[in-house]
């Protein structure tokens, strides 16, 4: 049973005192039959400290009970018991003074030491070191901040922009001194930086792409291969400079390297430069025909017994009619100006498709359907099929043509059947045999 009492004092007088205890009832009692109580008044003035704990202790007669604890009587031996509230802070009165666990503040800090402190840590001094010949071997070991200054002004002073690079490469390239390797080496160099259309651009202007051009004349082979490897960075996507190499006789300088004995590396970097160099620019692709350049590639393309340089081939011919075809039927430009309108009339100068007919390229593309390559085949299917406009009659006579796709439609159906089994429905392949397709169908029509 739950029990409500007021604690009894030494005197009657005490009865009154505010320091006097008072049980509260607790609405719930516990399973061993013991009654809970929490003490609302915890003050005493004449009372012995009582220090609580987490567990239930037996209450002396004439010990003060702090505030906030819970108190119960036990009714088995028919003592008070005492532990700590549930939110107790652990605090112990007595006599009005605390004592016991409490909060305690750290060690103040003036504001002079903690200015001396960040004083400390800018000029890296442990503040804990008094001893002058360890500070200083301390601050040997960091710069301080007018040194990082001094030196990021001398790094800045070091430091070359790429014009000055290229200048000073082109010097290397020039110097009577320089060896063979050390002038290869310099187009190496040179050659990543005309990446840039700034820089070549500037490499132009400052006369240093005549420089590489007459390298092409070199009697050694490693300076024409590089500096054909140079040449063609320098001309990919940038008109400026593919004009100014037309004007300065790069192309028939690469016509020369393509159509005299040469080894096979430096024809790939000439047939490469010679690519830039036609690409997107009708006025070097003029010039190109009139050079008799059509007649050089089909020369390369019957002596080459390798497919990479006639695939090489194959793709700039292909490139140069499909660039011609899209801008004649759509435009590379939303709104027609006066600049397309140019590069309209440029490009109806070139008359590509007639003088392939005529030079025999109707019979020579197809011969790289023999090749093994999947890519190589492709791109044979898109010239041929580019080309049919010129060459329709021809395939038609071509037997050999006939029965070479025939046999690939074969091939690439079987292959077809593998992928939509391994689950991809719009494969590689796929698209190979839809562009067969497309070139039977073409050969069909009347």
């Amino acid at each position: 049973m739950l029990i409500g009492c007021r604690r009894r004092g030494r005197q009657s007088t005490r009865l009154k005192s505010p320091s006097a205890l008072t049980v509260v009832e607790s609405p719930e009692a516990s399973l061993e039959g013991e009654e809970d109580a929490h003490v609302e008044e915890g003050d005493s003035e004449d009372l012995d400290a009582f220090h609580p704990t987490d567990k239930w202790k037996t209450l002396k007669p004439g010990h003060g009970v702090p505030r906030g604890s819970q108190v119960r009587l036990n009714l088995q031996t028919g003592q008070r018991e005492v532990k700590l509230g549930e939110h107790q802070t652990l605090k112990y009165q007595i006599d009005g003074q605390r004592q016991g666990k409490e909060n305690t503040q750290g060690p103040s800090v003036s504001a002079e030491e903690l200015k001396k402190a960040l004083k400390n840590i800018k000029e890296g001094v442990d503040p804990k070191t008094s001893d002058k010949e360890e500070t200083e071997a301390l601050r040997a070991q960091f710069h301080t901040m007018d040194e990082l200054k001094k030196d990021i002004v001398r790094l800045d002073m070091l430091m070359e922009s790429d014009f000055q690079i290229m200048s000073r490469l082109v010097s290397q390239f020039n110097s009577s001194n320089a060896t063979v390797e050390e002038k290869v080496k310099a187009l190496h160099d040179l050659e990543y930086l005309v990446h840039q259309v700034d820089n070549a651009q500037n490499l132009a202007s400052s006369g240093g792409l005549k420089l590489v051009v007459d390298a092409l004349n070199s009697t050694d082979y490693r300076l024409q291969e590089s500096a054909s490897f140079v040449l063609g960075s320098a001309l990919s996507s940038n008109p400026v400079v593919q004009v100014e190499a037309v004007e300065s006789g790069t192309l028939q300088k690469l016509l020369m390297l393509l159509a005299t004995p040469r080894p096979m590396s430096v024809k790939k970097r000439a047939l490469f430069a010679l690519a830039c160099l036609l690409r997107h620019c009708p006025f070097a692709q003029s010039h190109f025909l009139k050079l008799g350049g059509l007649q050089v590639l089909g020369d390369i393309f019957r002596a080459s017994g390798g497919g990479a340089v006639r695939v090489r081939i194959v793709t700039i011919l292909y490139d140069m009619i499909n660039e011609k075809e899209l801008i004649s039927q759509t435009g590379l430009d939303p709104i027609p100006d006066a600049s397309h309108n140019e590069r309209l009339r440029q490009y109806a100068q070139v008359s590509l498709q007639p003088l392939l007919a005529e030079q025999g390229w109707c019979s020579l593309v197809p011969e790289l359907l023999a090749s093994p390559e999947h890519d190589w085949k492709e791109k044979a299917l898109r010239t041929i099929l580019a080309m049919m406009p010129h060459c329709q009659t021809q395939y038609r006579k071509d037997y050999a043509l006939s029965s070479s796709l025939s046999a690939l439609q074969e091939q690439y159906q079987e292959l077809v059947l593998t992928e939509q089994v391994l689950g991809d429905e719009d494969g590689y392949f796929g698209e190979i045999l839809a562009l067969l397709e497309t070139v039977v169908l073409k050969l069909k029509q009347v």
